[in-house]
């Protein structure tokens, strides 16, 4: 296949060498030229959970526009930049071409949808999936527990399920699911435990786990957002939910949410998407949201002087 990942920071790096070691034509899109220049000139570098190698033949560009039509569109941006991404995308797909978003937070279809059929989408979720560029033209991959994928229209269609083999075949460990709501929601949960509390804390997963007043928070935080998909009709392949996004904190204890290094970065973070969400669809339905409403209100503070 032809493939373009669009914003090969951290995650979008990751997802453009394993595909690309795996065979297919690959497109790196990306405004960061030195970062670019490196992968043209030396190849991607990989270390950590995936291997150590390096992967030659990325071809590189500035715009979509660079890339021309592709089979499969990845966008890896912050959520803030899809719609400009997709402006540029959205006259180059064909019949077929499948646009997938990889976003924190809820609504990456919906941003996406604005410019395309929702056909033509497929949502994917990383979860578990650390990483970092140490240097221009490299990446270090932390972990990988699991990338979810979906039709945004819903069910396991043949085409979702072809997704699933060839990212298998790259080696991810992937799998489709055929309700869109309950694998975005599952994961946003512990978006919304983990994000905005890490960063005003300036923690660590573990030692937001470790401090009894701190994962109060965080566990608030997470009750509003289940209590918010109860009312909106998602179900949930577990009943525990305070149990459920514990144990999955405990298996990522030296990590640092994307919220956090944003805010260590001092840059716009995604707290709209994820806890500032909360919040909004909250009082859409006449309730609140007070533990998702105050770190939100602490962050948007702190970067407005960034």
């Amino acid at each position: 296949m032809k493939v373009a990942v669009v914003g090969t920071g951290a995650m979008g790096a990751v997802y453009a060498a394993m595909l690309a070691k795996a065979g297919n034509e690959l497109w790196a899109i990306d405004t960061w030229e030195q970062h670019l220049a490196s992968i043209a000139h030396d190849g991607l570098s990989v270390s950590g959970a995936s291997g150590t190698y390096v992967v030659d033949g990325i071809q590189v560009g500035g715009e979509p526009d660079d890339a021309g039509p592709c089979d499969v569109w990845i966008v890896a941006t912050k959520a803030h930049d899809v719609d400009g991404v997709m402006e540029r995308i959205a006259p180059l797909l064909r019949v077929g071409d499948v646009v997938m978003p990889f976003q924190n937070g809820l609504g990456a279809g919906d941003r996406v949808a604005r410019h395309i059929d929702r056909d033509q989408i497929v949502i994917g979720i990383a979860e578990g999936f650390g990483s970092s560029i140490p240097a221009p033209g490299s990446v270090h991959h932390n972990g990988m527990r699991l990338i979810r994928i979906a039709e945004m229209s819903g069910g396991l269609t043949e085409r979702v399920l072809g997704i699933e083999q060839s990212w298998r075949a790259a080696g991810f460990n992937v799998k489709a699911f055929d309700d869109v709501d309950r694998m975005v929601w599952e994961k946003f949960l512990c978006n919304v435990a983990l994000s905005a509390p890490t960063a005003v804390f300036d923690v660590t997963v573990g030692e937001l786990l470790s401090d009894p007043a701190l994962w109060a928070v965080a566990i608030g935080c997470m009750l509003e957002a289940h209590s918010l998909a109860e009312a909106s009709g998602v179900s949930f392949s577990f009943e525990d939910p305070v149990r459920y996004v514990s144990e999955f904190a405990a298996t990522i204890p030296d990590a640092s949410p994307s919220m956090r290094l944003d805010y260590l970065a001092r840059r716009r973070s995604e707290v709209d998407v994820i806890n500032g969400q909360v919040v909004d669809r909250s009082r859409a339905l006449g309730r609140s949201a007070p533990y998702n409403g105050a770190p939100g209100a602490v962050l948007r503070r702190r970067e407005s002087g960034f």
